[in-house]
């Protein structure tokens, strides 16, 4: 399971529908929703 920083929580949880994503400059990352709140979480790099 992925976890991210959550800006709304403050504190890092674990993302719901995660999907791992390439950014343009090639770098991966994972973006879904908060386990807790339901806002949007992303991180770069692998998770």
């Amino acid at each position: 399971m992925a976890q991210a920083y959550c800006m709304k929580c403050r504190k890092k949880v674990d993302v719901k529908d995660a999907k791992e994503i390439t950014l343009k400059n090639g770098r991966p990352a994972v973006h879904g929703t908060c386990g807790g709140c339901g806002t949007k979480v992303f991180r770069i790099g692998k998770a």
